[in-house]
């Protein structure tokens, strides 16, 4: 786990398919943002993002995991997990 972000700053943690997509596991970017806001940031970073993992994946952020119920602004030190489903066979 990534140590606490630099000021004015947080954390993106990539899982699965999430960081095989970005090539790492975790990030760190400017706050505050807003949610929608970095969804465009890691688009234009990481092309095809949103289609190829964002738009299947529950968005976390500081132990909330239910990406409705998240706070709209990301805060300085928060932590954001980017998670996609699960699959078994």
């Amino acid at each position: 786990m990534p140590e606490k972000p630099p000021a004015g700053h947080f954390h993106i943690l990539y899982f699965a398919s999430a960081s095989t997509f970005t090539g790492k596991t975790a990030e760190t970017f400017p706050a505050p943002i807003k949610l929608e806001d970095l969804y465009d940031i890691l688009e234009g970073k990481y092309t095809g993002i949103k289609e190829k993992v964002l738009n299947s994946c529950a968005i976390t952020d500081d132990d909330a995991h239910d990406s409705e119920s998240l706070p709209r602004i990301i805060e300085e030190g928060d932590e954001v997990g980017i998670i996609p489903p699960v699959s078994s066979g």
